[in-house]
């Protein structure tokens, strides 16, 4: 009887991870590439797992399925941009590029081998938009753009709380990942919109787990702090997260089976984690030997991901991850000690939502401009510095930063510097709020100790 459920349960995994669903969705959204005739004819590409690619390219995105006029200019116009970049000294990481033949490049070029993607057509604009910003969503710009904002204008709280919780999902999804060891999906069948991450591991999809923990998460820790409508919070959190989940498959860069993991596995780390914050929080800022602990942790956790198997990107985001979170606590614990980081007290929750008028968004998203340019600028100057420097220390070349990089020593160093640095400036960066007339929501209560 356990043998047989277990027996399903492998054909089920097994079904879901095939790349061939990712290729029929990307060809119902619109989605057609522009592969030539031979690798598909070949077979030279397998799945993960042993997934057919033959059957796929027979009934999925393969050139076959495609007019034999629109292959033709298809291929015409990639032999057309690829001469027009080599004219150019490569390839740059600008926005989609279009020509007249309607196909489209992947927006960014692979963060480890510059890989530029091969052209694919879009059909449908709309999908394209909306799932490019649903896979935007676990991108670092937007990381750079959402906690400072929750952090200076709605509630640092909240936004401390987030930070534990985004830095040890990542984490714990990339360190699964070098343990599990898939690669992505075969292509073709399935077509590469984004190549960014294409060279690292895929089980499960990090995307995915920021994408479900992250709304939820910010969810769970408002609506017992916020007054607002309970089904509108739930709703925006789900649309978030399926957003972002879909939009993997969308992208190419995941399989169902590696989605539908990411976001079970997102929800036991935050059933795990969310009784628990209140108390991390509150450790962080009034224990004496917490920043010595955030610290050792982690950057010990960072070593324990950079063990796990080769260089990769991934590794290096994993640090990114746990150096913000490192330094937006040690910047917390500072703005606590010198009492520019006041949180309402408990008598004063629910917190009402004040009204929204011209005047209060205008200062919020000047505060916002002005303050994510600063952490650009910080971020761009700690760049310039830590790269030499760590090369320096541990006695690497620094002639190829891309090489030099490759070294575990160097890259965390390299990551530590520059993102612990744009966290502490990011939370210290707090202060503004009582340089400017009342904030946005966070005047509710802050307007007391900022007057």
């Amino acid at each position: 009887m356990a043998s047989g459920a277990l027996h399903r349960f492998v054909c089920l995994c097994r079904y879901l991870q095939d790349p061939c669903h990712v290729a029929r969705f990307q060809q119902l959204c619109g989605v057609r590439g522009t592969f030539s005739e031979k690798p598909a004819e070949a077979g030279e590409t397998l799945g993960v797992n042993g997934a057919c690619v033959g059957q796929c390219a027979a009934g999925g995105d393969s050139a076959d399925r495609l007019p034999a006029q629109r292959l033709r200019k298809s291929l015409k116009a990639v032999e057309n941009v690829e001469q027009d970049e080599c004219s150019a000294n490569g390839p740059s990481g600008r926005d989609a590029e279009r020509d007249s033949k309607g196909t489209v490049k992947p927006l960014r070029r692979n963060s480890l081998t510059g890989d530029v993607g091969q052209e694919f057509i879009i059909e449908n604009r709309l999908l394209f938009y909306l799932f490019t910003v649903g896979t935007e969503l676990g991108n670092e710009m937007f990381f750079i753009l959402f906690f400072p904002f929750l952090m200076w204008n709605v509630d640092p709280y909240v936004s401390r709380q987030l930070i534990v919780v985004w830095a040890w999902v990542l984490f714990l999804g990339q360190s699964t990942k070098d343990l599990v060891r898939w690669t992505r999906p075969a292509s073709p069948p399935v077509v590469k919109v984004e190549v960014f991450y294409n060279t690292e591991y895929s089980m499960p999809s990090t995307h995915a787990m920021t994408g479900t923990a992250l709304p939820f998460c910010l969810f769970l820790l408002t609506c017992s702090r916020w007054q607002y409508p309970f089904m509108f919070g739930l709703s925006i959190a789900l649309f978030w997260s399926v957003l972002v989940c879909i939009s993997r498959i969308y992208m190419g860069m995941h399989s169902v089976l590696e989605v539908i993991t990411g976001f079970l596995y997102s929800v036991l780390i935050l059933a795990v984690l969310q009784p628990m914050l209140h108390d991390i929080d509150t450790f962080y800022l009034s224990h004496s030997y917490a920043p010595l602990v955030v610290v050792l942790v982690h950057v010990g956790f960072s070593l324990v991901a950079f063990s796990l198997d080769s260089w990769s990107t991934s590794r290096g985001d994993t640090a990114q991850a746990l150096a913000t979170a490192a330094g937006a606590a040690l910047a917390s614990r500072l703005n606590q000690q010198v009492g520019l980081q006041p949180d309402p007290p408990e008598e004063a929750l629910p917190l009402t939502l004040p009204l929204i008028d011209g005047a209060l968004l205008s200062r919020s998203i000047m505060r916002l401009l002005v303050g994510v340019a600063v952490l650009l600028a910080v971020r761009a100057a700690m760049k310039a510095v830590a790269i030499p420097l760590a090369c320096r220390v541990f006695g690497v070349p620094s002639d190829d930063v891309r090489k030099a990089r490759q070294h575990a020593h160097v890259e965390l160093a390299y990551r530590f510097l520059v993102y612990g640095t744009v966290a502490y400036c990011c939370v210290f960066l707090v202060l503004w709020n009582c340089s400017f007339e009342q904030g946005f929501l966070l005047a509710v209560f802050l307007e007391s100790e900022c007057v």
